[in-house]
């Protein structure tokens, strides 16, 4: 972990230095879980750094076990709030952001608890490219109007759905996670939502 942490007492001025080798973009995913996805999303693109945010120690564990297993160089990690990340990034620093099933915070008066928020998108538009993707995923309805809603909203993103089961496809190359396979069990239909920053 010491060789992966982030050093969160100063700015991350130069992402793309953080990793032993110059990576040609970089990419943040907020609340890895498991980390099934962010390994092989790492191991798929190697000449890509990954940031992984994640607050509980059990999924930072396991992390650290597979990137030690399969010898990942091009991943760093935060353990606690992803905010205090992007906070410290560099204007137009990201080439994608990811988040996938995050904490639904499903009583009314938990939602102002939800990582997706007008403010929290005013901070993920200043850390991302004009073009950058933010790719989100929910097996919650709710969650899934709420963010459309306010991504909708944002003048500095906008939803690129162009058919009606667009929404309901996972990415190419999707690597199912240990969440999504309990939703789907459950009888939970998952919702694939792409958003590009203008």
């Amino acid at each position: 972990m010491p060789k992966l942490a982030l050093d969160l007492a100063k700015p991350l001025d130069d992402p793309a230095a953080l990793f032993g080798a110059r990576v040609r973009e970089t990419r943040l995913e907020i609340g890895f879980g498991g980390g099934e996805h962010l390994i092989e999303a790492a191991a798929l693109e190697p000449d890509v750094g990954f940031i992984g945010c994640e607050p509980f120690v059990n999924g930072m564990a396991r992390l650290l076990s597979l990137i030690e297993r399969r010898g990942l160089e091009n991943i760093r990690l935060h353990r606690g709030d992803a905010v205090d990340v992007i906070d410290r990034l560099p204007d137009a620093s990201l080439s994608r952001v990811y988040l996938f099933y995050p904490d639904p915070w499903p009583k009314r008066r938990q939602r102002k608890r939800r990582f997706i928020s007008a403010d929290t998108i005013a901070r993920l538009a200043r850390v991302m490219r004009a073009g950058a993707q933010l790719r989100f995923a929910t097996d919650i309805d709710d969650y899934a109007a709420w963010t459309l809603a306010r991504l909708r909203a944002s003048p500095d993103f906008r939803w690129t759905a162009s058919g009606a089961a667009d929404w309901l496809q996972p990415w190419e190359g999707w690597t199912r996670t240990k969440y999504e396979g309990k939703a789907i069990a459950a009888g939970r239909k998952p919702v694939y939502l792409t958003f590009a920053r203008d």
